[in-house]
């Protein structure tokens, strides 16, 4: 009841609030019987004594409960929790190997790379993917994660934007690849695990240190769901081997041969349905003793000048 009309502010120590029964008890239990027998004049001030004085008997009482009120300890809880999102679990896999330097992927500049192309389609839609948990995956003749699932797509974008072409080698490790981003989803605790994994060409022999059928595998014991998407000319990149991951894994395959087309395939992956992610939630106790305590610092302090101004004057 008293957390509901305060606040949610409780007592740490509520039984501590009994101690107020000896204060009283002794307030009319325990009185002064033989003031003069010590102080010969002491009765010259009794009519001005606490007793006799409703501003001292205010201020002691005041300060007696303030304590009692701190020694109780009044707590509340301060619960924070990160805004629950519903959306993905992504790992973007992105080809940075050397054929990714081809030019005239798009119609309104001839001089850009493909690379360049993705860079920028990609960091579009991590802008558009405002509760989604998203990781990055770069790969050429090896693999490596740029960026771990991250909800920051600023922070993404900034990765994305200097990410450059062979800075993985200018092979294509296609099934490592592939693996890495499984890797990334791992620790997801989302049941839905999506990959969208991206090449323009084949994935190099004798490069490749796992197998097709052992990144497979990887993926469908996790539950990652994968989106391949090739670009570039059709005879560029292998369908084949694309349209068997997006079949064995639950996903869909793709093929890209401009970046009108890309940005398209994006625009449909962003028609994928969506999961409660859980996030972490903390709570720790906030004390407000002191106020309490301070309150009765003030009144007893009041209380001992006006009772020694009295007794002088």
């Amino acid at each position: 009841m008293f957390s509901d009309v305060f606040g949610g502010l409780y007592f740490e120590f509520p039984k501590i609030g009994f101690v107020i029964f000896f204060f009283i008890a002794c307030e009319t239990l325990c009185k002064m019987r033989l003031p003069s027998l010590y102080f010969p004049h002491a009765t010259q001030f009794m009519k001005s004594s606490v007793a006799s004085s409703k501003t001292l008997f205010l201020l002691k009482w005041i300060g007696i409960i303030m304590m009692i009120i701190a020694l109780m300890s009044p707590v509340k809880d301060e619960v924070y929790e990160l805004e629950p999102k519903n959306g993905y679990e992504i790992a973007l896999i992105l080809d940075a190997s050397q054929s990714m330097q081809a030019q005239g992927f798009d119609s309104q500049n001839q001089y850009k790379t493909r690379f360049d192309v993705v860079k920028e389609i990609v960091s579009d839609f991590v802008k558009e993917r405002k509760h989604d948990n998203i990781g990055l995956v770069v790969f050429g003749a090896y693999s490596f994660i740029a960026s771990p699932l991250t909800y920051d797509a600023h922070i993404l974008n900034k990765i994305i934007s200097q990410l450059h072409i062979s800075m993985a080698g200018k092979y294509t490790a296609l099934y490592e690849a592939l693996a890495q981003g499984v890797n990334l989803l791992k620790m997801s605790h989302s049941k839905s695990k999506i990959a969208i994994l991206l090449t323009d060409g084949y994935s190099t022999k004798g490069i490749d240190k796992i197998p097709l059928e052992v990144a497979l595998d990887m993926a469908k014991k996790e539950g990652v769901k994968v989106y391949p998407i090739g670009i570039g000319h059709p005879n560029e990149y292998n369908q084949e081997v694309l349209v068997k991951i997006a079949d064995e894994t639950g996903g869909v395959a793709f093929g890209a041969s401009s970046a009108s087309e890309l940005k398209q395939v994006y625009a449909k992956i962003d028609e994928l349905e969506t999961s409660k992610i859980q996030n972490e939630s903390f709570s720790y106790m906030k004390y407000y003793y002191i106020y309490p305590l301070f309150l009765a610092f003030l009144s007893l302090m009041l209380f001992i000048y006006l009772r020694n101004k009295r007794g002088v004057s």
